[in-house]
This record gives structure tokens, C-alpha cells and sequence, in this order.
């Protein structure tokens, strides 16, 4: 492939915030008497817009939950993510060094989205941030990173897309897009390939779990480092 723009996933590939929000959404949900854990989470909402989430909770455990339950929900996640967000390990050198275009297109809300990169301090890396919010269907299907590719005038098949959700990559697949699956999240902490169920139905997916990694396989990805001074 000739990569001209790397598109990332934001939760789970940029920030280190899934554990962090899947506690928030479980104790959340304790509130209305909906018990589920973080597997549960990671297995049917990770890569999800939240009123998919919110609409899964309802359907599924046969709940009315409050007009304002993602309000809650953001208003308690903004303040663990002041506190406890960092980004995910190695990712700042890999964007110090990107040779192409780079955007986020990400399924949480654009004021989320904004915040979450300001408090890494990753907001000044992309060209763009692009949210679920922006078309009409979210992921799994294509649209927001065929929206992404036309708006910054790239040909799908020339976007390399970096995801950590089942979704997100079905999305991508959908798009006719290259894509790379990060796993070295704390949400996969402990978890290797041969133990995410998730994935079984997309064909050959290898994850990788350092940044290192992703660019051993894909070296165009980055400017090379200067030569050492003589």
C-alpha cells in the first residue's frame, strides 16, 4: 500500500481509557440495578457510540434509565479522565515522528473526544478529530472513516486505520481500508491473541501490543531518524 493517512481510534489506541470508563459505566449502571462487569463491557460496547450502549442497557436487562443517563455518565467519566487518563504507552514517539496525514475518528462524543487529547496532551498531532456524531451510522459500519478519507482527500485504499475494538476494525475492513489491531491497552492487559473472542469472525488479525511494533510492519509510517552526528 502507498500510506498517505493513518487514522486512530481514540479510546484504547491514543488514551488509556477503557478500564477507566467501563468502571465508570458499571458502577453507573449499579445505580439502576443493571449488574455487569468490565468483560462484559469490553465484549459488547468497547468501539460503541453510547447511545448504543445506553440502548443495548435498556433492551437488554429491561430497564428504564434516566433522560439524562449519559449526561451522568460523561459528567463522571470527564472527572476520573482529569485525574487518572494518561496516553497509551510509546504512542507520543510515534506521533512525534508520523511522515503522513494523521486524524482521529473516534465513536465518543466530539466534547469527549477534544478534552481527552487536551489532558494528554495529543490534541496538536491531528489534522482533524472526527466523531460517530458527524454520520449516520457509527461503527461497525464504514462511514466515519470514509467520511475521514474524503475529507482529508485520501483514497481508502491508501489509509492505514489503528483500532483496539472489534468494531472498529469490522469498520475498517468495510471501508476497503488497511487495518492494525492495538491490544497493548491496560483494558487487554493480561490477554493475548489466542484469548479475544471478539476477534475470531474477522479473519487473520494479528494484535500488537507496542507501538514499536506497528512500526517494524509498516516503516513509511514514520520519518527516519537523523543521522548521529559525526
Amino acid at each position: 500500500m502507498t500510506l498517505k493517512l493513518a487514522i486512530f481510534d481514540c479510546d484504547g489506541v491514543l488514551i488509556d481509557s477503557e478500564v477507566i470508563s467501563a468502571c465508570v459505566l458499571v458502577d453507573l449502571a449499579a445505580q439502576y440495578g443493571v449488574s455487569f462487569d468490565a468483560s462484559y463491557v469490553r465484549t459488547h460496547f468497547q468501539g460503541r457510540s453510547f447511545p448504543f450502549v445506553a440502548q443495548t442497557i435498556r433492551s437488554s436487562f429491561a430497564v428504564t434509565l434516566p433522560p439524562d443517563f449519559e449526561a451522568r455518565y460523561r459528567e463522571q467519566l470527564l472527572r476520573r479522565f482529569e485525574t487518572d487518563l494518561r496516553p497509551t504507552p510509546g504512542v507520543l514517539n510515534i506521533l512525534n515522528r508520523l511522515s503522513v496525514q494523521a486524524c482521529v475518528a473516534t465513536s465518543s462524543s466530539p466534547q469527549r473526544a477534544s478534552r481527552s487529547l487536551e489532558l494528554v496532551g495529543l490534541s496538536g498531532f491531528f489534522d482533524r478529530v472526527f466523531t460517530a456524531s458527524m454520520v449516520e451510522r457509527g461503527k461497525p459500519a464504514p462511514d466515519l472513516f470514509l467520511h475521514a478519507a474524503k475529507e482529508l482527500g485520501v483514497d481508502p485504499q491508501d489509509c492505514l486505520v489503528i483500532e483496539d475494538s472489534a468494531p472498529g476494525v469490522q469498520a475498517a475492513q468495510a471501508a476497503g481500508m488497511e487495518v492494525a489491531f492495538y491490544a497493548g491497552a491496560s483494558h487487554w492487559s493480561g490477554l493475548d491473541s489466542e484469548r479475544m473472542p471478539e476477534f475470531d469472525k474477522l479473519g487473520p488479525l494479528t494484535p500488537f501490543f507496542h507501538w514499536s511494533d506497528l512500526v517494524a510492519v509498516y516503516p513509511g509510517l514514520l520519518k527516519a531518524s537523523p543521522a548521529p552526528e559525526q
